[in-house]
């Protein structure tokens, strides 16, 4: 399986971000994430087609919100939590926090 390319912390764009975040399915993602951790493509992708998923996926990885893995077959995604909080402090937490409301 092929790696996956993910741009290092330090050029993240906030626009870029905002942007990921602006779709609906995008942040349907970012916030399953944010509550349960790491998930494979598939318990992500709420009965949607295979390519559209791909393209959300690639759009939130190059907007440097997720991490996927290969695992065995399965693409394993995770926030980038950690480094998203050095470069934007607050943005995860406010977004997942306005969204349980």
């Amino acid at each position: 399986m092929r790696a996956f390319k993910h741009p290092p912390i330090e050029e993240v764009a906030l626009v870029d971000v905002l942007h990921a975040l602006s779709d609906p399915v995008r942040l349907d993602i970012v916030l399953k994430l944010a509550w349960e951790g790491e998930a494979s493509c598939a318990a992500l992708d709420f009965g949607r087609p295979k390519s559209s998923m791909s393209h959300h996926f690639r759009v939130l990885r190059d907007a440097g919100l997720v991490r996927t893995r290969n695992e065995g077959v399965a693409h394993v995604n995770a926030l980038r939590r950690e480094e998203l909080d050095r470069r934007f402090p607050g943005l995860l937490e406010s977004v997942v926090a306005a969204m349980k409301r």
